[in-house]
């Protein structure tokens, strides 16, 4: 299973989505063990002091698939749900500094806490709400029709470089505005389309 993410992929406002497309594309990866199903999270206090939040949906893939043409790349989805991609910006800054790659501040044990997921059919692509509440206040909000790249250019662009399999997870991208610091007994809870489906705290 690979776990793969898209970096800085919403809009405030849709009509800046045109200019923003012809950005290059920027995908990292985080291992299987950095999952944290629908459990409490550890916070990773050994080894980093500033840890960020970002809610992402993320898509299941359902299918093989390489070099996926983007009429078809939808249907390469079978679930989706919602999640936290965290980053441990002090080892991400010592990383750039050093020209070292981002694995360890991406991928630390707990860095990808998710949701059960849903079938992607009951969902309209194009049209989901999700949000992120912070100690019951609203950190982030946005909907897909924000997104830079769609879930379906996403899929075709990964697919050119990897094949995709069966378990496949992407995370999506996180709202372009709300992403900030989280910290050790915060109480953290998704939903998409109204609908609570991640609901955790860090301890």
């Amino acid at each position: 299973m690979k776990i793969l993410g898209i970096g800085s992929n919403y809009v405030v406002d849709l009509k800046d989505i045109p200019k923003k497309k012809k950005d290059k594309k920027f995908i990292f990866s985080k291992p299987a063990s950095s999952l944290a199903a629908n459990r409490d999270v550890e916070y990773p206090s050994s080894i980093s002091n500033e840890l960020i939040y970002e809610v992402e949906l993320v898509i299941k893939i359902g299918k093989k698939g390489k070099n996926i043409a983007k009429e078809a790349a939808n249907s390469f989805i079978s679930e989706l749900a919602v999640g936290i991609d965290y980053t441990a910006t002090d080892i991400l800054k010592e990383a750039r500094e050093s020209k070292h790659p981002w694995e360890f501040a991406k991928g630390f044990d707990g860095a990808a806490p998710i949701s059960s997921f849903k079938p992607v059919s009951k969902y309209n692509l194009g049209d989901i709400d999700f949000d992120l509440k912070i100690n019951g206040e609203e950190k982030q909000k946005s909907n897909t029709a924000y997104m830079i790249n769609d879930f379906a250019e996403i899929i075709v662009f990964i697919s050119k470089y990897m094949t995709l399999q069966p378990g496949d997870l992407i995370f999506t991208g996180t709202p372009a505005l709300g992403k900030g610091e989280i910290f050790k007994g915060d109480h953290l809870q998704c939903s998409v389309n109204g609908e609570l489906l991640l609901d955790f705290k860090m301890i």
